[in-house]
């Protein structure tokens, strides 16, 4: 029952974000947002998202993730809700920070969950629920545009709270029995006063770097691929079933990785093949996107999704001590969704500049280029020295 309630959590974690690109075109006519201001509704919540995992260190301190998913998830439920009637501008962007915080409390407190009750299994079920964040992704970007045909696009954006409810309800069910909220207080960790921070650590930076990177191609292609490609002439419901196809395969490279990732403590090999197919998907959008178009979504997709289970399993390999983890991914995670709201945001001021997204595509590919040159220095052996100089 825990491990299906996270995996129901996290199948709420994009659903307020994959849903707005389909409808892009609805939500402009309706609201007067330009494309600048549209590519907020994704940015906006992934900045809430670094933010919150910069923060999520104090929080620990107070409270344990019981208490603070089951707050995140009301959240996000509430976000979703308020969309009903959100048909300006500020309630949109409102809507978007506020979902944005409910994902950030989630995410910054479920790895190091999931590394303190999982254990040697923690990989495993890191690629599990990744797969799960992407799983939701694909469902709200396929029902998007029909559901707008039946009940209008802000009920169509709305309808994402009743899983959230669900969620909510199963995870305070799932995990009454395992998680309380003081469990930090019972379990104080003696040592960690004589830590370095982990932002003094170069290798941190790195792997922030890393996935930030990474997780700009995701926040891009969520964010702007629908509307690319209406612009070359497909329907809205065309493009939403093209970013459901691109997360359909974001959800098979992500179960790959969860139910191998174990026969591969070299996470270098993996993460070159993920960035190989990126680039290549990438490729694709800037040679050929119509006659590539099945291509480029299958390449994206697959690119995508191995590359974000991992960039989290790698930062995960750098420490045994949960909370030690817990503290890296915090800051990985903190550091890298706020490098990765910066690429809707810049897309959308050069799509109003240019008319065009094609140097988003080249600005993201050049990224991908740059982060094949820093994943070979993680090597299993260095995983070893980071955690050696940790006190």
């Amino acid at each position: 029952m825990l491990a299906g309630a996270i995996i129901t959590l996290a199948l709420n974690l994009r659903s307020a974000m994959a849903s707005v690109g389909p409808l892009l075109d609805r939500i402009m006519a309706t609201t007067g947002l330009d494309h600048a201001g549209v590519g907020m509704l994704t940015s906006l919540p992934v900045g809430a998202m670094g933010v919150g995992a910069l923060l999520s260190a104090p929080l620990q301190r107070r409270a344990g993730e019981r208490v603070y998913v089951g707050i995140g998830i009301a959240v996000i439920a509430v976000a979703c809700a308020a969309r009903a009637v959100a048909h300006d501008a500020a309630a949109m962007l409102i809507t978007a920070l506020l979902a944005g915080a409910g994902i950030a409390l989630i995410q910054t407190m479920m790895p190091a969950f999931i590394k303190r009750i999982y254990g040697s299994r923690a990989g495993t079920m890191m690629g599990i629920y990744t797969t799960a964040i992407m799983g939701g992704a694909a469902a709200a970007a396929a029902l998007a545009a029909p559901l707008a045909q039946v009940c209008g696009w802000s009920n169509a954006l709305a309808i994402w709270t009743l899983p959230a409810v669900f969620a909510c309800v199963l995870w305070f069910v799932a995990s009454r029995q395992r998680v309380s909220p003081d469990t930090p207080h019972r379990h104080p960790v003696r040592t960690s006063n004589t830590r370095a921070p982990v932002w003094r650590r170069w290798r941190a930076w790195a792997l922030m770097v890393f996935f930030g990177v990474g997780t700009g191609a995701y926040t891009l292609v969520l964010a702007w691929l629908p509307p690319f490609y209406t612009q070359l002439g497909w329907t809205r419901e065309q493009a939403g079933y093209l970013l459901a196809g691109v997360t359909v395969a974001e959800v098979v490279a992500g179960f790959t990785v969860s139910v191998s990732i174990v026969r591969m403590p070299d996470r270098r090999k993996p993460l070159l093949l993920a960035l190989g197919l990126l680039i290549s998907g990438l490729v694709c959008l800037l040679t050929a996107p119509l006659a590539l178009a099945p291509s480029a979504c299958v390449l994206l997709g697959l690119g995508i999704g191995a590359l974000f289970p991992l960039s989290l399993i790698v930062a995960l390999d750098h420490s045994a001590d949960p909370m030690r983890a817990g503290e890296l991914l915090s800051f990985v995670q903190g550091g890298g969704y706020l490098i990765a709201s910066l690429m809707p945001l810049v897309a959308g001021v050069l799509r109003d500049r240019l008319a065009d997204l094609t140097v988003a595509w080249a600005i993201m590919l050049a990224g991908a280029l740059a982060l094949c040159l820093l994943c070979i220095r993680f090597s299993p052996r260095s995983y070893a020295r980071f955690s050696s100089t940790q006190t």
